[in-house]
């Protein structure tokens, strides 16, 4: 590992203000001479502030926060504020920077900004502590997008650098881009970084068949290429004839997707049609864009024939982020399938930088504000004062939804919602007291449950009753962040309320027997494992669990509850240690497994049944919290889940010795039918 504080030498220094010097020459348009002056001087806060500090590869630490803005100016489309923010990214968090010196220099946006990037400090506990930051940044969307734009910059150069990293945090950081960012920058409309983020994580979880996708892709590239060409030709000479100013490529797929083909058709790269798609952008002026891109349409479906159910016209309606465009799959010479996509360079910008390019064009188009919506529902969430950071995340990531499903009041009012959204999610999208009194709902006047997953044109009247209430059973009713949001809040409340009254029974029990109520609820809501005191006192009030029962299980001393055995402080980060052997000394067994280096035997692991792992697989150790160590696949469907939210959990596991064992597996049998018989 090379050191942290190595002093920056000259040739070092040069490279630094090159990366500079690209990132200002990155910038379109080009820079107004007070901005140039805000950056220059973000760029020396950060070059001073880094000093000597190095990243895990060795290279200066500044690199980091430059290639940062640079992601942020040719990626995402951002500007100068943006920009210098992304330079000073990591000052407050890595260095003795302190905000208010940014506020002094910058003003108060840019230390908002900056503050939204910084990490939170060690008050929160380290089961929620990555559950937090992720809130925090999140809930940024709502105030100013840019910090959260230049986070996903910020995962995108930390992915594209992580060699360096040890396995189990490489994975671990994967898992999160898996979890939150990939698909936050599909929602945002940032193609490009999406693409990346899938490929780069793909390379970190399935480096071989990555790598075998990569290596088929290049030893085909010369054969795809000529017939690319052989495929542009006749399109460009009808497209000519039109006289619009045009592009026309082609371009391969990314690696994940075809490795998506692969895995769901049950195909072979080889027998894979679509390896790449021929895009046509057009530069017409905004009035004329739709009839332009519809007639290279024609003109194209008459030199090629196309196939009709695959046809999709998000210029029309364009997506939920903004995106449009003209899709169509065509027959292409020897009967290859082509993937062809009509748009203008407006669109196409969009296309590629999502939301930054979206707020460059609005007020322009004449289009109402497909963010709005979405914004709105990200709003609903953060306002719940009952929702912790784990259910943020969760109600954050339902709302990450591309399709859609328009639907009527009864008044014949409009309503967008995310498809599979059910009836019971259309009345909270009316108001929250009509969802929380919903009793009935009617779709186009006939009665249907609350769980009727609604279509296109429905028109839907909900009947409301002041007496009804939402249950933990409506929970699965619902796919909305909103919904489930202020259901759980519904819930808890009424839980709150009812707990009251074991509340007062606890402490009137205390009281006469003299007992210190403070301690004795901290050590029975702990000894018996409840989440909360308020989960506890409600028990306690529906009679699910009797005080007097559980008093049996202690002594008193000292008017204080005492366990009979030494107990654990379960309010400290689980550790799991090897257990020592008999005589003090580590146990000399040879293990199957290592452990954070250690036999895995020392630490009680099991497999994971959900992915079952065998001898050779990539594999991690995760900590539960009853069932001692479980060892998963690095691919184990539900490895993303527990690397992303409980990453402090997670240990470096390796196999050690290779030994003949046993086990089932499946075999995908491919053949090609060369005549009868055969």
């Amino acid at each position: 590992m090379p050191p942290k504080h190595v002093p920056i030498t000259e040739e070092e220094k040069k490279e630094i203000h090159r990366a500079y010097r690209k990132l200002v020459n990155s910038v379109t348009p080009k820079m107004e001479p007070e901005d140039r002056t805000m950056v220059r001087k973000a760029y020396e806060l950060a070059v001073k502030a880094h000093g000597n500090q190095r990243r895990k590869s060795g290279e200066p630490y500044v690199l980091h926060p430059i290639e940062v803005a640079t992601i942020c100016s040719t990626h995402i489309g951002l500007g100068p504020t943006a920009i210098a923010c992304a330079l000073m990214h990591d000052v407050v968090e890595d260095t003795p920077v302190t905000l208010e010196e940014i506020k002094e220099t910058f003003g108060d946006r840019v230390t908002k900004i900056v503050d939204g990037l910084t990490k939170l400090d060690g008050t929160y506990k380290v089961e929620n502590r990555q559950a937090e930051n992720f809130k925090k940044v999140l809930s940024t969307l709502v105030d100013d997008v840019r910090v959260v734009l230049i986070k996903i910059a910020d995962r995108l150069h930390n992915l594209r650098t992580i060699g360096s990293m040890p396995r189990h945090k490489q994975l671990k950081i994967s898992a999160e881009t898996e979890f939150i960012y990939s698909p936050l920058s599909h929602r945002l409309g940032l193609y490009a970084v999406k693409t990346e983020f899938q490929d780069l994580c793909f390379k970190i979880n399935d480096p071989e068949t990555y790598h075998d996708i990569e290596r088929k892709l290049a030893d085909s590239e010369k054969e795809r290429q000529i017939y690319i060409n052989k495929f542009i030709k006749p399109i460009k000479t009808v497209i000519d004839d039109l006289g619009y100013p045009y592009r026309i490529f082609g371009r391969p797929k990314s690696i994940f997707s075809i490795y998506n083909k692969i895995k769901t058709k049950n195909v072979s790269f080889e027998e894979i049609y679509d390896l790449f798609a021929v895009r046509i952008v057009l530069d017409v002026p905004r009035p004329k864009e739709k009839a332009a891109c519809w007639q290279v349409y024609s003109e194209v479906t008459d030199v090629f024939k196309p196939i009709p159910k695959r046809l999709k016209d998000w210029i029309t309606t364009p997506k939920s982020n903004g995106y449009e465009s003209l899709h169509t799959t065509i027959i292409g010479p020897e009967g290859k399938f082509v993937e062809v996509q009509i748009r203008t360079e407006r669109m196409d910008e969009i296309a590629e930088k999502g939301f930054a390019a979206h707020w460059k064009y609005k007020g322009i188009t004449g289009q109402p504000d497909v963010y709005d919506n979405w914004l709105d529902s990200i709003r609903e969430i953060m306002d719940n004062p009952n929702s912790d950071a784990l259910e943020f995340i969760s109600d954050f990531k339902t709302n990450l939804f591309q399709e859609e499903v328009y639907v009527y009041t009864p008044k014949g009012d409009l309503k967008v919602l995310p498809k599979g959204a059910t009836a019971l999610d259309f009345a909270f999208s009316i108001h929250s007291d009509i969802g929380y009194h919903c009793q009935a709902i009617k779709i186009n006047n006939r009665l249907v449950p609350m769980g009727y997953k609604l279509q296109n044109g429905d028109q839907i009247t909900v009947i409301t009753n002041k007496n009804q209430k939402p249950s933990d059973d409506w929970l699965k009713l619902v796919v909305t962040g909103k919904a489930r949001s202020k259901i759980r809040s519904s819930i808890k409340e009424e839980r709150k309320k009812v707990s009251e009254f074991g509340k007062e029974a606890f402490l009137r029990k205390m009281d006469h027997l003299k007992i210190d109520a403070e301690q004795a609820i901290e050590k029975m809501h702990r000894h018996f494992g409840y989440p909360s005191h308020t989960d506890f006192y409600y028990d306690l009030s529906v009679n699910k669990i009797s005080l007097n029962d559980l008093l049996k299980q202690f002594r008193i001393e000292d008017h204080k509850l005492v366990d009979p055995e030494t107990e654990k402080k379960v309010e400290e980060v689980i550790e799991a240690k090897p257990a020592p052997s008999s005589n003090g000394k580590a146990s000399k067994i040879t293990a199957k497994i290592l452990i954070e280096g250690q036999p895995g035997e020392q630490y009680n692991y099991t497999l994971a049944t959900c992915c079952n792992p065998v001898q050779g697989d990539d594999i991690f150790a995760f900590l539960t919290t009853g069932s001692g160590v479980k060892i998963h696949r690095t691919t184990c469907p539900n490895g993303t889940h527990l690397m992303a939210n409980y990453g402090y959990r997670v240990m470096k596991a390796e196999w050690t010795i290779t030994t003949n064992t046993n086990f089932v597996v499946d075999l995908l049998i491919t053949g090609i039918d060369d005549g009868p018989g055969v």
